[in-house]
């Protein structure tokens, strides 16, 4: 696809970097010539100088034959212009990053009346993927498909678990509705088969239905209990939407800002919530909160630096769920030797968001992309499809259909139940079928199978 990008900061940037391996064309557009000049000099696209919203700088960059826009400038306002005009001057698609609480509301009534095809709100995302994480205290991502009715636990596995040591054909029969989907081990992933045993220490991957997976963790003796207490360092954007998440849930919730007047103003904007007035980073302010109670530790200032050793604070007086913002993107790396196994990053939801809708809109006339999730450092992916009518795979057991070695069918969803498969079960026309594989490796469902002895 012919794909324009609007802002090169880091998320801009990211997007080119991946979309351009996946094989689109890809033009930048930014008012900087040193960030078109790094673009330029390390990723295989176009550079175009100018300013987003002006439309003779929209026509240079070829936005009459774009199949999608994709604003991601700093500046909200910038974002809508540019995906309007865009979209006048015959763009097919446009995406607009917006992060400002006061759009909120009136987001719908703004992408109708700007013709803005999709929204990105990346404090709003990374809320909502730290409300997932909080559910089980022990997680260091979950993620759901098929509308929820499935989901994937990463978590790393300790000495005392009696998941250890056993080959996964042999784990099927105590845990029939889960399967292991993908493994990290001394910084390499791999998916694993039916040979492959788990050691201490590794990253794994549970799948299964919503139910399944918390009956597995409460048999490992993991801690599948609810959150009652959580504690957030800074008010910003982010504080805010995840305050609105989970207020209601029964969480005893606290907000440490140093800022007066945004204390005020989030006191009022914030039901059921204590705001308290201090500077959150302060070790004599967070042992004044007792925070080796709380259940959760949630550091989201806007410096790194301060986020982490907050969170190291946190964990070394006993907090369970430390979750820490970074803004650099290679600071993700660099937590989990540190002990901070749970990172999120604005930038990088919103790029894997972003991501997931342009991979989503490049369909095969065989199946639909639903969804693309990047799992241990990107290493692997999760993909989400739907099987469509005529497809040359449909209805062909598993161990007739030759799947391609690093590959895994992990989940199938019809009629609205989850089917961990085996060789001797199919994929239907109208299925969900959730699909692990190495990155860059599958594009489309029928990439999964070697075909070329079934072809009709």
């Amino acid at each position: 696809m012919n794909i324009i990008i609007v802002g090169n900061g880091k998320v801009g940037y990211t997007l080119a970097q991946y979309l351009s391996k996946d094989g689109h064309d890809i033009t930048i557009l930014d008012k900087s010539k040193p960030a078109l000049n790094r673009a330029s000099e390390t990723l295989d696209v176009m550079c175009v100088q100018g300013n987003g919203a002006n439309v003779k700088t929209l026509i240079e960059a070829g936005v009459e034959t774009a199949d999608v826009i994709i604003a991601v400038t700093g500046n909200d306002e910038l974002n809508m212009v540019c995906c309007l005009a865009a979209k006048q001057l015959g763009a097919q698609y446009s995406i607009a990053r917006i992060r400002d609480p006061e759009y909120t509301e009136s987001l719908t009534l703004l992408q109708k009346k700007l013709d803005i095809d999709q929204v990105i709100n990346p404090e709003r995302a990374t809320a909502q993927e730290i409300s997932r994480l909080l559910r089980f205290p022990f997680a260091i991502n979950i993620e759901s498909f098929a509308h929820g009715r499935v989901e994937m636990v990463e978590f790393r596995t300790e000495d005392r678990d009696p998941i250890l040591n056993t080959p996964l054909s042999r784990l099927h029969s105590r845990y029939p509705r889960i399967q292991f989907t993908a493994v990290q081990r001394n910084g390499s992933a791999f998916i694993p088969d039916g040979s492959s045993v788990l050691l201490p220490g590794d990253r794994v991957y549970a799948t299964g239905d919503r139910e399944s997976v918390t009956k597995f963790f409460k048999q490992l003796g993991k801690d599948t209990q609810r959150l009652k207490s959580a504690l957030l360092i800074g008010g910003g954007h982010i504080s805010y939407y995840l305050a609105k998440i989970i207020a209601g849930m029964g969480v005893y919730l606290r907000m440490i800002e140093i800022d007066e007047k945004k204390c005020l103003r989030l006191a009022d904007q914030l039901d059921g919530v204590m705001i308290i007035n201090a500077d959150g980073t302060d070790q004599e302010v967070l042992e004044s909160e007792n925070v080796g109670d709380c259940g959760a530790l949630i550091c989201l200032t806007n410096r790194d630096e301060e986020n982490l050793i907050t969170g190291l604070y946190g964990a070394r007086h006993g907090v369970k769920k430390v979750i820490v913002k970074v803004n650099r993107l290679n600071a993700m790396d660099v937590m989990e030797d540190l002990g901070i196994d749970c990172a999120v990053s604005p930038k990088l939801t919103t790029a894997n968001a972003i991501l997931r809708s342009v991979r989503a809109l490049n369909n095969s006339r065989d199946s639909v992309v639903e969804k693309v999730y990047g799992m241990l450092g990107g290493q692997v992916e999760a993909y989400e499809f739907t099987a469509l009518e005529g497809a040359a795979y449909l209805n062909i057991p598993l161990n007739q259909l030759n799947i391609r070695k690093g590959i895994l069918v992990s989940v199938l969803v019809r009629e609205r139940k989850c089917i961990i498969p085996f060789g001797g079960d199919h994929i239907e026309a109208g299925d969900t079928v959730i699909l692990i594989a190495k990155s860059g490796t599958v594009v489309n469902l029928e990439d999964a199978f070697d075909l070329s002895e079934i072809r009709r």
